[in-house]
């Protein structure tokens, strides 16, 4: 007599998260202000707003940018602020930081507004393999969030995974 295999795993109540599935589609640039000063290191005023003013912003047309200054120079806040001003009307988004700082910015709007409806008093497994660069913070991002309300968080695969929190059962007084 032959065995059914049964798929327990697609009968469960389990839910998959991928973050992957959340990635926002766009170009990740890096702005690195050392092209703009004095020899690397220096900020002159008037030709650093020369470079602002002929610079063609159009390029970063829907990207999302981080800011940076790679060398040692002291760069001034207001110098990040101007590249700010003038790239906020083409850029979906620009912060200051590297590229995996940017990519942890765009992940925490994601995760803030993600609706927690569905994952409500269900067990959830948070897939850990993606092939686009997910920030390992995001993972906490969304763990945190979920802990709120599921009833219980793995990372992994459904076959392996690790467990990470159950929530503590309600226990009725008598």
């Amino acid at each position: 007599m032959e065995e059914k295999i049964v798929n327990r795993v697609a009968k469960s109540s389990l839910i998959t998260v991928d973050l992957e599935d959340y990635y926002p589609e766009g170009r990740r640039m890096l702005f690195d202000l050392k092209d703009w000063l004095w020899e690397g290191l220096v900020l002159k005023e008037k030709d650093f707003r020369e470079a602002v003013k002929n610079h063609d912003w159009s390029q970063y047309q829907d990207a999302y940018v981080a800011l940076t200054c790679s060398t040692d120079a002291i760069v001034p806040a207001w110098a990040f602020m101007l590249i700010s001003i003038n790239l906020e009307s083409y850029v979906k988004r620009v912060i200051m930081g590297d590229i995996e700082t940017l990519e942890t910015s765009i992940y925490q709007d994601i995760i803030h507004e993600l609706d927690l409806g569905p994952f409500t008093d269900k067990p959830i497994i948070i897939k850990g393999c993606t092939k686009k660069p997910v920030p390992e913070n995001a993972y906490i991002l969304l763990t945190n969030k979920l802990k709120k309300v599921a009833r219980s968080i793995q990372y992994g695969e459904a076959c392996s995974s690790v467990p990470l929190f159950k929530a503590k059962k309600n226990k009725k007084s008598i």
